[in-house]
């Protein structure tokens, strides 16, 4: 099993924008996600030195946010405790797009491969994304 943590917070994937071209339409990312997708890559060939993943994957995904600073002492503690989870906008599905497509040919080959996903969100005073990746043994190979 591979385990790896990425000590910065999660973005979450933005609705791609486009722009006009005398030969047609471009789609791209807002800038904030092209950076965290960047980042997590390089991060991750930072940590993982092998080479990406292929076949059945599982997938554990926790990401944890910032505490908003403007809580009292009391929802502070609940919400570093996991008594108070995320209930609020970004979307935990646009968590995990982000991620998935910024690890992409770096922990594996393509997210198609994952066959298995667990997801969580969290609050935390470290945000961060900590990632598992482990290969499904698949008998019918």
């Amino acid at each position: 099993m591979l385990k790896l943590t990425f000590n910065f917070p999660p973005v979450a994937q933005a609705r791609p924008r486009a722009r006009r071209y005398k030969r047609g339409i471009i789609l791209y990312d807002l800038e904030r996600v092209h950076v965290y997708k960047a980042q997590l890559a390089q991060s991750a060939r930072f940590m993982y030195h092998g080479e990406p993943l292929t076949g059945a994957l599982k997938v554990t995904i926790r990401f944890y946010r910032a505490i908003q600073k403007s809580e009292s002492k009391k929802r502070h503690r609940l919400k570093a405790l996991g008594a108070i989870r995320p209930t609020k906008k970004p979307d935990l599905d646009n968590y995990i797009k982000s991620t998935l497509d910024g690890l992409n040919s770096v922990l594996w080959a393509d997210d198609n491969e994952i066959v298995e996903l667990h997801t969580y969100k969290y609050y935390s005073d470290d945000p961060r994304i900590e990632i598992e990746v482990e290969e499904i043994n698949d008998e019918n190979k």
